[in-house]
């Protein structure tokens, strides 16, 4: 069933509900499993929004994508290759992307995020959708200059997690087949990224698999898919917008 769910603040106490329309209906219970609806309407003026779920981890794909792997002359990974972004990192649909207090050049990295809903250790590839709860938009962003900087060291965690440099939502849809999928990147106003995501290396069944081989991946957490063509650098008060249809646009501005 096709569903937006979104977690939202509400006079100061946390609550999550459904998109529809341009209305939000509260549920009560758990988000990814049993929940009711309060009867509590509200508009999106009343609500202050935040991150689509509160990961324990979110865990971000290297080298996914044919296109991409091809003009940079990467070989092809037998496994997937992966990095974590930390939590000081996750920000909300709407809430500002802060300069870091070093110099580098800031890239915008237009993602699908896969959000797990159900407890996933060592699952098989035909089970793991049933450990999927949804999908959300994600940008990866990061200081370019630094991953290389040290020779004897790439610096992926350094790089990709400064405060707020992991921005999702602005809901989770469910219900969606993730291969029919496009992401969209828009700078200012103007397309840096569209592709497909059935262009991906691995499949969202064998990222959940795979991943859940290596560490337990508990509801709520977020696999970022990797990125394609067309990442590019954010200016001071630069305007990135991630777009998928069926699940909305991520809106953050740049310092």
């Amino acid at each position: 069933m096709e569903q937006r769910w979104l977690r939202f603040d509400f006079a100061g106490k946390v609550g999550f509900g459904t998109v529809e329309g341009d209305q939000v209906h509260e549920h009560r219970g758990d988000m990814y499993g049993d929940s009711e609806a309060t009867g509590r309407v509200f508009g999106p003026a009343d609500l202050k929004l935040l991150t689509p779920s509160e990961p324990s981890k979110v865990i971000a794909l290297w080298n996914n994508f044919h296109a991409l792997g091809a003009k940079l002359s990467l070989p092809v990974p037998a496994e997937p290759l992966y990095l974590l972004k930390s939590p000081n990192s996750y920000l909300a649909h709407g809430e500002a992307v802060r300069k870091p207090r070093c110099d580098g050049k800031v890239v915008f990295e237009g993602e699908l995020g896969i959000v797990i809903g159900k407890t996933a250790t060592a699952v098989a590839e035909a089970d793991a959708l049933d450990h999927v709860f949804g999908y959300t938009c994600a940008n990866d962003v990061t200081v370019a200059d630094i991953l290389q900087r040290d020779a004897s060291f790439t610096q992926w965690v350094r790089a990709k997690g400064f405060d707020t440099f992991c921005p999702m939502g602005p809901v989770v849809a469910t219900g969606l087949d993730p291969a029919t999928l496009r992401v969209r990147t828009l700078l200012d106003g103007e397309m840096r990224q569209d592709y497909p995501i059935s262009d991906m290396r691995f499949s969202v069944g064998e990222l959940v698999s795979l991943i859940s081989q290596d560490m337990t991946l508990n509801p709520g957490d977020v696999i970022l898919c990797g990125t394609s063509l067309g990442v590019g650098s954010m200016k001071p008060g630069s305007l990135v917008e991630v777009e998928i249809a069926g699940i909305g646009k991520l809106s953050n501005r740049f310092g």
